[in-house]
């Protein structure tokens, strides 16, 4: 009994050193490819979650991970803050993201509770666009729509599509993906965050928690209406620093 006993320990103890100091920072880079009728193909780099504490080993595996990806656009479907939220480090890490036509965000659940003061220009020092139920056209047969957190904030269909061009690939960007139930038929692509996958998943169980805002949507592609929805598993970590059978996910 005893050697039974000091096996599941060190079982136990392996798992959680696994979850803590190992799959947190084991990065997975996903492919996905969208026919969307451009004139000449873009690669979207989608980040959510970031949760930034500080700039650190997973901050710099991430800028290293996009790096290699060369991206055309990068977008950030919310959550760079923490409860304890160092603005500066996340605003460093946002200075570092590079790409051609832009990086473009929408706010979290975490950018509405923990607010920075001045968000459009905090954001725009560092070289990033905030998109609060507004668009723009990185490209002129491309626009990105960003919503409000449908959660914690206030979604508002009439002002994010004032002034959109018609007969552009429409990309909607929210964080929450509960909004995808009111907005599926819309817009042919929709990518979204908050849930992390899940973060900590048990075989035959799933995962232990979930966020208020998932609705049914988990993680990988949903489609309703003709609409195609992606939730990302986002890089960071919340509440605990674990993760477990739910690997970050660019």
């Amino acid at each position: 009994m005893k050697k039974l006993a000091a096996i599941l320990f060190l079982s136990g103890l392996s798992i959680i050193l696994y979850a803590w100091q190992i799959e947190p920072f084991w990065i997975e880079m996903t492919e996905h490819h969208v026919r969307a009728g451009l004139q000449f193909p873009v690669r979207i780099v989608v980040l959510s979650d970031l949760h930034t504490r500080e700039f650190g080993r997973l901050e710099t595996r991430v800028l290293g991970a996009i790096q290699e990806a060369r991206p055309d656009l990068i977008v950030v479907v919310g959550d760079c803050f923490t409860p304890r939220a160092d603005h500066e480090a996340a605003h460093r890490f946002l200075s570092e993201l590079k790409a051609p036509l832009g990086v473009w965000m929408v706010r979290g659940n975490w950018e509405n509770w923990n607010p920075v003061q001045n968000e459009g220009a905090f954001f725009g020092s560092a070289g990033v666009r905030l998109l609060v139920n507004s668009n723009a056209s990185p490209r002129k047969d491309l626009a990105v729509i960003g919503f409000d957190d449908p959660w914690t904030g206030s979604p508002n269909l009439e002002l994010a599509e004032k002034g959109l061009h018609h007969g552009v690939f429409r990309i909607a960007l929210f964080h929450s993906p509960i909004l995808f139930d009111q907005i599926a038929g819309r817009y042919p692509l929709c990518l979204a965050g908050h849930t992390h996958g899940g973060q900590v998943r048990l075989p035959w169980v799933g995962p232990l928690w979930l966020p208020g805002g998932c609705g049914k949507y988990l993680a990988g592609w949903y489609e309703m209406n003709g609409s195609r929805l992606y939730v990302t598993r986002g890089v960071g970590t919340s509440v605990l620093p674990l993760r477990f059978l739910c690997r970050p996910e660019i």
